[in-house]
């Protein structure tokens, strides 16, 4: 074996004997799940497409996973929201959620409450305000993302961190695409109200950076995740998630008539007929209008049962989203379509200690719980009803498949075929002795397979082997409290066409950063370092305290340029030049730039635009031949292939956390699509006028300011913006959506 392997194998056993001696202290696991509302006790749920079972998921998960003794600590993360029209318990920056369980609520975006679709242009903001946090309570072991938006951002500081990321999908971007769009023609329409080019991507990153995906079933794993680019079998996990057994059981001997009954009274003329119960949010996909449908034509139906739609809570049908909103007048059409009134029940509100009730409610009843939806991840929902003893009928998609294969409580259904909901509904209230053996399995399946001590249990076990391959992160260690010396703000700036091009603007930024010794001078470029020093030096620049090469895979300070020894070791992680060559070699309108522009982690190319294919096809070239790299398209022709943990944004933060310096401290300038990285988050952006149209997308983000002025000029522009030589204000911090 040579020498430099050797070194290398026991330089890997050392850091996995290190890491297992750090866990004798217990691990710190940190969940995100930045959308909708959260908190500890009395989740409200159904408030909007937002707020629905993924809460309880990740409520479980961390309650659980603190609950085991090799686990010191759980946190998770969302969002803090401040908003007269949601509780004050939103604002509240730590809760907890039981013993070394806690939610923190990290504030990013405006204060008021946001949908999960209006939370994009944030993202950055969160990553950065969550590295304030780890900064002062230490990184944690394991990162894990739920939903692509924490995916995302939790991938992002996994790789910005080092540290193992594990991705839960909940519910796929591509999936929900796919089931939205039959029968409808604007694609782009849906694309717009759902973001899904967004999330497709975010769901990418996710994907291309876990370690583990964790997937509750093996359909959503074989037919859903099988639809992404970076779709790696040999990384998903089956772990089906509990239900919380205490809360969710038959009702015993003590049990007696719960107040929610008396919500559903006023609606029924015969209240004690058995009950077809179903229990989900208004949205398009839960396919409620094709339930009431069945129910409306069905008049064997109407004479055995009542129909039940328990569709979260409303103050005001007025105030919803506009989605609910159509949702529940098509609902409320079809009920007077059908004169359904006496027959079904819609309650305008109810507490989450009402759901187990509203379970057993319908098993006394002897009555079903149907969940039509028409496409559905896994469905907590009929977890809760089979553990209460309630037989289900649920769509033949994800979940429902292997809880009933696992239970054999319930029949599955085609959502978009009412004569099969009719048949399976009538089956179900028609035959009392498969009605009771589907009660009895159902209560035994869910606490044989669906226990969250269980899922735990493999959680750890599959994270347990996670951690002893990977080594300790670089960055582990507290950062000491230390600035860059000599100054407490910092300007970074591109320098092609950002700095250069205006040589009296020049002249002014040069005499600006000369007069102002309390600000820091920075370089983020494309270039090479030799090539970037030299061209500094024509100019007439002073020399940078920190200069970021060859597009964010290179970092250097000072006047004796000392390379950043952190950053070295995290950059080629999962670098392959020669096999990226390869597969840009076979494709057309690929020409490689000259050998000044090449670097050791960085491919330069330019392309003809009329030939190559788009950035997004360069990377599913790049993903299908299973390398991991990012694209960057700069000027719309020059075209740079960097490692994963390369490129602005990375070498920006990597920098702030190195020195404990603040982002609102840090302004930053670019032209062209390499700089947009570093744009982004919660530094100071200035976008030249000069730019180039990959930037345009920048519009909608906060902190970001288009300059009217070109090059040097649009700088300065952008220092008296943000008022950057005195006392600092950011007019642009938020941006209405």
């Amino acid at each position: 074996m040579p020498e430099t392997e050797i070194e290398g194998s026991s330089s890997r056993q050392a850091s996995r004997k290190k890491r297992l001696l750090e866990r004798e202290n217990g691990l710190k696991i940190t969940l995100i799940s930045l959308h909708g509302l959260i908190r500890a006790h009395e989740p409200e749920l159904g408030c909007d497409a937002d707020t629905g079972g993924q809460v309880i998921y990740v409520l479980e998960l961390a309650k659980e996973l603190a609950s085991q003794p090799n686990v010191r600590e759980v946190e998770l993360l969302t969002r803090q929201i401040i908003d007269p029209k949601v509780s004050d318990e939103y604002a509240q920056l730590e809760e907890p959620i039981s013993e070394n369980a806690k939610l923190v609520r990290i504030p990013f975006g405006p204060k008021r409450y946001l949908k999960k679709e209006a939370l994009w242009p944030y993202i950055d903001h969160f990553i950065d305000q969550t590295l304030v946090h780890f900064r002062r309570t230490g990184i944690p072991d394991i990162i894990h993302g739920h939903y692509a938006d924490a995916g995302l951002a939790g991938g992002q500081l996994a790789r910005l961190l080092h540290v193992p990321f594990i991705f839960t999908g909940h519910s796929l971007g591509r999936v929900k695409r796919q089931r939205l769009s039959v029968n409808k023609d604007n694609l782009d329409s849906l694309d717009r109200r759902y973001k899904f080019p967004l999330r497709t991507e975010a769901e990418e990153i996710a994907l291309e950076t876990a370690s583990m995906v964790v997937t509750s079933t093996t359909q959503e794993v074989q037919e859903q995740y099988e639809l992404y680019d970076h779709y790696v079998p040999s990384r998903m996990e089956v772990i089906p998630p509990g239900v919380d057994l205490s809360r969710f059981s038959p009702a015993d001997s003590a049990w007696q008539r719960p107040q929610i009954a008396d919500a559903l009274d006023p609606f029924l003329r015969d209240p004690n007929k058995p009950m077809i119960l179903t229990m989900a949010r208004p949205d398009e996909r839960k396919n409620l209008t094709m339930l009431v449908d069945v129910y409306g034509q069905s008049p064997q139906l109407q004479k055995l049962a009542n129909l039940v739609l328990v569709m979260g809570s409303r103050d005001d049908m007025l105030q919803l989203p506009k989605p609910q909103r159509r949702v529940l007048d098509s609902v409320l059409h079809r009920i007077d379509k059908y004169d359904l009134y006496g027959r079904v029940a819609y309650p305008k509100t109810h507490a989450s200690k009402d759901v187990p009730d509203l379970y057993r409610l319908a098993t006394q009843s002897k009555g079903v719980f149907i969940n039509p939806a028409l496409t559905e991840p896994f469905g907590l929902t009929l977890l809760e009803a089979g553990a209460t003893g309630l037989p289900i009928v649920a769509t033949n998609d994800g979940g429902p498949r292997d809880i009933i294969a696992n239970c054999d409580n319930g029949l599955l259904i085609d959502p978009l075929d009412p004569e099969m909901i009719e048949k399976a509904l009538l089956r179900t209230l028609t035959e009392p002795e498969q009605w009771q053996t589907w009660s009895t399995a159902g209560i035994e399946g869910t606490r044989k397979h669906y226990s969250w001590s269980n899922h735990a249990k493999r959680y750890l076990r599959d994270l347990d082997d996670i951690l002893e391959h990977s080594s300790v992160p670089a960055l582990v260690r507290s950062p000491r409290a230390r600035r860059l010396p000599e100054f407490d703000r910092l300007i970074v700036t591109d320098l092609d066409n950002t700095l250069t091009g205006d040589e009296e603007g020049l002249a002014q930024f040069a005499e600006l950063l000369k007069q102002n010794q309390h600000i820091g001078f920075g370089i983020a470029t494309g270039r090479r370092l030799d090539s970037a020093m030299e061209l500094l030096s024509q100019l007439g620049l002073p020399e940078p305290d920190v200069i970021d090469t060859d597009a964010g895979t290179q970092l250097h300070y000072g006047d004796k340029l000392t390379p950043d020894r952190s950053w070295r070791k995290q950059i080629d992680y999962a670098w392959k030049p020669d096999e990226i060559r390869r597969v840009l070699e076979e494709l057309p309108g690929f020409y490689v730039q000259e050998d000044s522009h090449q670097s050791e982690f960085k491919l330069s190319y330019e392309i003809d635009t009329k030939l190559a294919p788009t950035t997004t096809q360069i990377k599913k070239h790049l993903r299908a031949a299973g390398l991991r790299a990012k694209v960057l398209l700069s000027l719309g022709m020059y075209l740079d292939i960097i490692p994963v943990r390369g490129g602005s944004e990375m070498t920006i933060r990597h920098l702030l956390w190195k020195w404990g310096f603040s982002a609102d401290n840090v302004l930053v300038a670019g032209d062209s699509g390499n700089d947009a990285g570093m744009l982004l988050g919660r530094t100071l952006g200035v976008v030249v006028s000069n730019y180039s149209p990959e930037l345009n997308r920048l519009r909608n983000h906060p902190r970001v300011y288009f300059a009217e002025h070109s090059h040097a000029r649009g700088i300065i522009e952008g220092i008296e913006y943000y008022n950057f030589l005195e006392n600092i204000v950011i007019p642009n911090d938020q941006i209405e959506s």
